[in-house]
């Protein structure tokens, strides 16, 4: 049984549409952006991470870099399985001529097709994974924000993720309502690109409308703690040449307010679809956001104003899911109602 272990990991991955994390042994291992650059001509890949992100938008003609999620499931087949192995051989750098039987739990949207999460066992398949276990992210949340979701009582989920946000209504170790919507972080820096261009002018990439989101994003016009303004860097598009510009936090606000709207309607939507048992837990314990959305300035207060219910962020939102997933490996014989 030793030299088994041996030559066997088990470990949980959080495949993420913007980061993929992944646990080994109760620790977060990996934590890198979901993105590979590709040699186009070979087809080989160059880097997977940190270091393919560094690349994107400065690439040549012989060399691209791909997401290989969109919106929360697996959009380039090849590039997924590239990326999923380089992230498990970061695990083995020690020994790069060894590669160990792996037990893999997976953690997944709740509005995943079969199509879709066929295409998470293939991947996981051909990286070398022996036995392949797939579990719903906001159960995944609920864990790792330490909710027993055994118990008789109502719990909402809001995971905010970078392609999907997941709504769902928990008791009784089952979802009871959910809804899975495809607007979530990587929306709201196509949102801000838009805003650039289209009130200053500018043309910016993903990863500088990504850099004002973290620095000045919010979700309210009005903060009692607002970030200072940001300057921005980009090319005009009526000169061609590169230009600064400074944007403010309450602009920002103005520029995600659709697409908060429209996660603020499938919340409510959710309620509306909760039993009335379910729904005066819910009124008592309120509402936890998870995710790296839930990081978004004044989030918490726009959804609670909405809803008129409390808004609890988790604690370290952004590996809430990974942690879930790693309990959910470590027990998953006792969990085994959660995962498929």
């Amino acid at each position: 049984m030793g030299l088994f272990n041996f030559f066997s990991k088990e470990i949980a991955i959080d495949l993420g549409t913007a980061n993929t994390l992944i646990i080994y042994k109760d620790k977060v291992i990996v934590d890198q952006p979901s993105i590979v650059a590709i040699d186009i001509k070979t087809e080989q890949v160059i880097a997977v991470g940190e270091k393919a992100l560094q690349m994107q938008g400065k690439t040549h003609d012989k060399v691209e870099t791909i997401r290989p999620l969109k919106d929360g499931v697996i959009a380039d087949f090849r590039a997924a399985e590239a990326m999923i192995r380089g992230f498990i051989a970061m695990m083995n750098e020690s020994n790069r001529w060894f590669k160990p039987s792996l037990t893999m739990v997976i953690c997944i949207p709740s509005g995943i097709t079969e199509v879709e999460k066929r295409a998470v066992f293939d991947s996981a398949e051909h990286a070398n994974a022996r036995e392949r276990y797939l579990i719903y992210e906001p159960m995944a949340a609920a864990l790792g924000i330490g909710l027993d979701v055994e118990q008789p009582q109502g719990n909402m989920i809001i995971d905010i993720g970078g392609g999907t946000t997941e709504i769902a209504v928990i008791s009784l170790s089952g979802i009871v309502s959910d809804q899975s919507i495809r607007v979530a972080g990587d929306e709201f820096t196509y949102d801000i690109i838009e805003y650039v261009k289209r009130q200053h002018n500018i043309l910016i990439g993903e990863r500088t409308a990504e850099a004002i989101k973290i620095n000045a994003g919010s979700a309210l016009q009005n903060l009692d703690e607002p970030p200072e303004d940001y300057a921005v860097h980009g090319r005009d598009l009526i000169t061609g040449i590169p230009k600064q510009i400074i944007v403010s936090y309450s602009e920002i606000a103005g520029a995600l307010d659709k697409s908060i709207s429209k996660i603020e309607e499938a919340i409510m939507k959710s309620l509306e679809g909760t039993p009335p048992e379910l729904a005066s837990d819910i009124y008592q314990r309120g509402l936890h956001l998870t995710g790296g959305g839930a990081l978004l300035r004044g989030l918490d207060q726009r959804i609670s104003a909405k809803t008129k219910l409390p808004v609890k962020v988790a604690e370290d939102p952004l590996r809430a899911v990974v942690r879930g997933t790693g309990l959910a490996l470590k027990n998953r014989h006792k969990y085994t109602f959660l995962m498929s």
